[in-house]
């Protein structure tokens, strides 16, 4: 499966947890997301996702000197950015149940624990 596509989906998100983790300049970021196991994430994505969520107040920036190189710009997530991964946790919650249970094999356990029946993950769009 090419997941090209589910980590465009995904990475504002990514972005968020990482940086929330602790903060970081924009090649600490790509690392770390790599890292964790997104191996195929672009470095210009991810600057990309820093520059807009920064513009968007879910991360504020701070330059911090460096003695071998250029200054470095690191990136903090702010209470907005907080609030935004914790509303983006439980959607994401909701979608990987609701994917797991349409996945799973027929039959299998995992398939019985999770009802289709009611459940409702929210579009990214909803709330635009």
């Amino acid at each position: 499966m090419d997941t090209t596509q589910l980590l465009k989906g995904v990475l504002d998100v990514a972005v968020l947890a990482v940086v929330a983790q602790e903060d970081g300049y924009g090649y600490d970021v790509v690392r770390r997301l790599r890292t964790a196991g997104l191996e195929g994430v672009g470095d210009a994505s991810v600057y990309g996702t820093l520059r807009r969520l920064y513009a968007g107040g879910s991360l504020t920036s701070y330059v911090v000197p460096s003695d071998e190189g250029p200054h470095r710009k690191y990136y903090g997530i702010t209470p907005r950015g907080r609030e935004e991964l914790g509303a983006q946790r439980q959607t994401w919650a909701g979608f990987a149940d609701t994917m797991t249970a349409l996945l799973a094999e027929p039959g299998s356990s995992s398939g019985k624990t999770v009802p289709l029946a009611g459940r409702r993950w929210a579009n990214a769009s909803e709330g635009n």
